[in-house]
């Protein structure tokens, strides 16, 4: 794969455009978590390095499309995204009729989001974006499976358009460990539903040597299986489905053994047993210390690894042992790792262990999206405007 890459296009005296991924957490009013701001850095300093007058796009969360809403605003981001820069980033409201910033300094614009047309991918809405600028540089990876306007349409309107540091390194990344990654490749996924991640759960089987699965995706397949579940969150209207995943050619390590529980409230009331000991009113909540060490060895043997999703219901420290024990095994493994997803990537900073993977995406469902094989609508876009090709 060839993108125009930022890193060769010409910046110096421009109005430059950088869709970044800056939807974080936004917690009384302050950023909870700062990481998706910190990824997007090195494109934005790039420029200001070299004097452009740059205008930053994002999305935060979900508000209704045509009108201001404060919970949903980006200024908490500016904020901070002015401390890490170490310069005044002002926060542009009313920014599609123009946007006043000077070479060598940022704005960043409010959410996207606010504007009809934006989920629509509207047409018109790109060219009023792309109008504010001479280049206009996609780096939310995040949001690249997205065919939202300030991803394609403004792309595909700019007069000039490119990768930044930040795609390309995701997509890099993806390619290593699943394109024609060095063998055994073992997947890990994790979630609540399998109806959600079918399509990867399908890929993954045909394409992973072994597949490592936990939470409701886990039970889903021991309930194909004939395990009785009891109580456990699963979907036995996907049970045809699961047993496809089950045949579709990887080795699927199921669990043998498993923390029950009555509720996820009842952990004083918590014990371990083999997968087909569970009662009625129990509810399988982790999985069980035989099964986190047949597990952990796994990824201690796999050539690359991929993981989206944790195995347990982490967040509850009585069912956190079995994520915890795959990811001290992820860390320690000589593979070749790349990890995503939010409650993934929350359970590897909360272990202490995030900065011992190899690369950790910063959008979970386009990592998804890539390893089910759809088309990444922001990754696209750029191949068929390329100016400058840069090899992936």
């Amino acid at each position: 794969m060839t993108l125009p890459a930022l890193s060769s296009a010409v910046v110096t005296g421009r109005r430059v455009m950088i869709r970044a991924d800056l939807n974080v957490p936004i917690e009384n009013g302050r950023v909870a978590n700062d990481q998706r701001i910190h990824a997007a850095l090195p494109a934005i300093r790039h420029c200001l390095d070299r004097d452009a007058a740059v205008i930053v796009l994002s999305h935060l969360g979900r508000p209704e499309e045509g009108s201001f809403d404060a919970r949903f605003s980006l200024a908490p981001v500016a904020g901070e995204l002015g401390r890490a820069l170490g310069v005044p980033v002002p926060l542009e409201r009313d920014w599609l009729d123009g946007v006043n910033v000077a070479d060598g300094q940022a704005v960043l614009c409010e959410n996207v989001r606010f504007n009809t047309g934006e989920k629509d991918n509207s047409p018109e809405l790109g060219k009023r974006m792309a109008a504010l600028c001479d280049l206009f540089v996609m780096d939310a990876f995040g949001s690249a499976h997205r065919a939202h306007a300030s991803v394609h349409a403004v792309a595909r309107a700019a007069p000039e358009a490119c990768a930044g540091p930040l795609l390309l390194a995701e997509l890099k990344a993806l390619q290593a460990a699943f394109s024609d990654p060095p063998r055994p490749l073992t997947a890990i996924a994790g979630g609540a539903k399998i109806s959600g991640k079918l399509g990867v759960l399908r890929s993954l089987a045909s394409q992973a040597d072994v597949l490592i699965p936990g939470g409701g995706i886990a039970n889903t397949l021991l309930g194909a299986t004939g395990v009785e579940l009891g109580a456990s969150l699963a979907e036995p209207e996907m049970f045809a489905e699961a047993r496809e995943v089950l045949s579709g050619g990887a080795e699927v390590l199921l669990p043998v053994d498993a923390v029950l529980a009555p509720s996820p409230g009842a952990s004083r009331r918590a014990r371990i047993a083999p997968v087909g000991d569970v009662r009625p009113d129990e509810m399988i909540l982790d999985i069980g210390p035989r099964t986190a060490e047949i597990y952990a060895q796994a990824v201690a043997g796999a050539g690359a690894l991929v993981w989206n999703g944790p195995l347990g219901l982490f967040e509850v420290e009585a069912f956190a042992r079995g994520t915890r024990k795959v990811a001290e095994a992820v860390a320690a493994s000589p593979a070749y790792r790349v990890a995503g997803g939010g409650d993934t990537l929350r359970a590897l900073d909360e272990f202490g262990l995030a900065s011992e993977l190899d690369h950790l995406c910063t959008g979970g469902g386009a990592m998804l999206a890539w390893l089910e094989g759809r088309e990444l609508t922001g990754v696209s876009v750029l191949e068929r405007v390329r100016k400058h090709d840069t090899p992936v």
